[in-house]
């Protein structure tokens, strides 16, 4: 009946087909029941209440998304129960939240499914659009007519409580992992020739859940449906994932014909053709059948030379269980072997023939034997003896991941830090040098802290030669990776020499001291330290010089001191808002969107900041970057606008 009435109502603009077209719109929601499409709503929020695999980085606001989503069970199931000839109006809007609530499974999904690479790159970009469904799902049940469909108080209440909370999720400020980020940033600029690489791939990879041969088979698979997508906005963001994806498959130790790729299944399929191969006669590595299969630490058993090449690169799991190695010896497993070969004799399977070579033991190794040596030699009351152990020392920590461990496991930091504190500044160099490559491997990094390095390489950093500052500064930011070095740096004053050194130093000095104390002032009371410490000078410094290229950094730093009651007073003294806003007429896309976000963070705690801004310019700039800038800059830019234009303490601003 209301369609009808809906439609006379109408009827003096609808003529002809447009009249036709009317009847047939109403005569399709008349088919889409009130019951089904409650049901359907039901089953949706059923599904995203069975994922469990959300994304670290989206993790937290998936699962506050599910458990507001669960509030409006209630109310649907009410209106289940209500006459089901529910009115074309009411229907409409139950469409609209039906579309919210699929928009809302459709983005939990891609958190769900979606490669943890990508959405770590596009978190803001997620974010986003998480905040839009807010908006549909806030929309939709603000439109709701309660009192035609007769909702009891109690579930008005019910829903109301998930509109605030839908509200002030889109108030929040937005938290990203700073330390992720800033490793993304470093992998994806220009790299350190000092094997820095190498440690935060891996931080990155064990960050994102991406460290077992697992883990990397799912997200292989995640990325190759990004590929298919064709994307053209992320064409950019797509191929550094992929980039990313085979650094993480590199410090694996998986080959290009693995288990990831697939052609090593199709080969050995092919070979067989259609000869079933057991399961357990394939390595779970390779997936190709075995010809010289060994059993490691915890029994699994595997082909020796792809297990040798997984414990070459650094691991020290087993690739199946991802439990820790006590020992890294492996034995032949004989018995595998001939049900092997007997089973390609009966079968007349041809095995592969591979270069069989002996059990390497790595605790007798020449390597560790040499180690051994040069441990003892750092005992001798020679100096020379010394010296010379040091410097092979520091290049064998150089070279590989088992050299690192090796030295640790045979007692070698201990008498390394002994050193430290001699008076040779050319010994301090070698030995602080050295330290920065243990510190590569994550256990060591413990253990260098246990022995009470950080005080001396601290004092290295004060008053070493220009080298050993360097790399001081590099060793500091190497350890405080872990949570409690960070603090141990702060409370054996580390935060002022850092500072000292990236106002002072060389080019090389400034970076290592910058990327150290990104870090460090992750934690709260270190940005205090910091602040104290007059981080902020060198910063502007930073800023200013260009010839440093180093604006990213220092914008990065930058936007964790803004965070700061203290940080925030000090660069309103400074009077420095000019050059941010230079920086965001002037500056790359990325140092747009970097000083963009810095300007946020103050303009969000002090109105004056945004005044300041507004004088030298800045609402054109913002204009123009939400036009142009990089997808996190516009999103920035336009935060901002709303921000100016919203702000009771600014008379006016200029609008286009």
């Amino acid at each position: 009946m209301e369609c009808q009435a809906v439609m006379e109502g109408e009827g003096s603009r609808i003529h002809g087909k447009d009249k036709e077209k009317k009847s047939i719109l109403c005569s399709s929601m008349e088919e889409e029941n009130g019951v089904e499409v409650v049901k359907e709503m039901v089953e949706a929020i059923e599904k995203v209440g069975s994922y469990v695999g959300f994304r670290k980085t989206q993790r937290k606001e998936c699962l506050n998304l599910v458990r507001r989503l669960k509030l409006l069970v209630p109310l649907l199931e009410e209106i289940r129960e209500l006459d089901p000839s529910i009115s074309l109006l009411a229907l409409s809007h139950l469409v609209n939240l039906k579309k919210a609530l699929l928009a809302s499974k459709k983005l939990l999904k891609t958190c769900n499914f979606g490669s943890k690479i990508f959405l770590a790159l596009e978190s803001e970009a997620v974010m986003s659009r998480f905040h839009a469904v807010y908006d549909k799902l806030n929309q939709a049940l603000n439109e709701m007519p309660y009192e035609k469909l007769g909702i009891s108080e109690e579930v008005k209440e019910q829903v109301e409580l998930m509109r605030m909370q839908l509200s002030r999720a889109k108030r929040r400020t937005e938290t990203q992992d700073m330390e992720l980020a800033m490793d993304m940033m470093v992998v994806f600029s220009r790299n350190d020739d000092r094997n820095a690489d190498g440690a935060i791939i891996e931080r990155l990879a064990k960050k994102l859940d991406l460290h077992t041969l697992a883990e990397l088979k799912t997200e292989t698979m995640a990325v190759r449906k990004l590929v298919k997508a064709k994307n053209s906005h992320n064409k950019d963001s797509i191929q550094q994932v992929v980039d990313l994806l085979e650094k993480f498959k590199q410090i694996a130790g998986v080959d290009e014909n693995s288990v990831l790729d697939g052609p090593a299944l199709a080969k050995c399929l092919e070979k067989s053709k259609s000869l079933l191969i057991p399961h357990e006669f394939l390595c779970p590595i390779s997936l190709e059948i075995m010809t010289d299969p060994v059993i490691i630490a915890t029994g699994q058993t595997y082909e020796r030379e792809s297990i040798q090449k997984w414990l070459n690169s650094g691991h020290r799991t087993c690739p199946k269980t991802g439990q820790k190695l006590n020992y890294l010896t492996v034995a032949p497993n004989f018995a595998l072997r001939n049900l092997i070969l007997l089973w390609s004799e009966k079968n007349n399977y041809d095995l592969p023939r591979k270069e069989i070579y002996d059990d390497p033991d790595i605790a007798s190794s020449p390597l560790a034997e040499e180690i051994s040596l040069l441990i003892q030699n750092l005992y001798s009351s020679h100096e020379n003896v010394q010296r010379d152990a040091i410097i092979r020392i520091r290049l064998l920590s150089k070279e590989s991941p088992d050299s690192r461990i090796l030295i640790a496991n045979s007692g070698g930091i201990p008498p390394l830090v002994y050193l430290l504190s001699c008076t040779d500044t050319e010994i301090q160099q070698h030995i602080v040098t050295a330290l920065l490559n243990l510190s590569l491997d994550e256990a060591n990094k413990r253990l260098i802290a246990r022995e009470g390095a950080i005080p001396a390489i601290i004092q290295v950093l004060r008053n070493g030669t220009e080298e050993a500052k360097e790399n001081s500064a590099a060793a500091l930011f190497s350890l405080s990776i872990l949570d409690e070095n960070k603090v141990l740096v702060g409370c054996s004053n580390g935060i002022r020499p850092l500072v000292d050194l990236l106002q002072n130093g060389t080019n090389r000095g400034k970076k290592d001291a910058a990327t150290a104390l990104f870090s460090l002032v992750l934690n709260q009371a270190n940005r205090s330290r910091a602040i104290k410490a007059s981080i902020i000078p060198p910063l502007l410094q930073l800023l200013e010089d260009k010839t440093l290229d180093m604006v990213d950094e220092a914008l990065s730093i930058l936007l964790l001191i803004a965070s700061h009651p203290e940080g925030r007073n000090e660069i309103g003294q400074l009077s420095f808002i000019q050059t941010l806003v230079e920086i965001v007429r002037d500056g790359t896309p990325k140092n747009k969107e970097c000083a963009t976000a810095v300007i946020l963070e103050l303009g969000s705690n002090n109105s004056s900041c945004l005044l300041v801004a507004l004088q030298y310019g800045v609402y054109d700039h913002l204009i123009e970057i939400t036009r142009c800038g990089t997808a996190r800059a516009q999103r920035k830019a336009n935060s901002l606008l709303h921000l100016m234009s919203n702000n009771e303490h600014i008379p006016f601003v200029p609008r286009k």
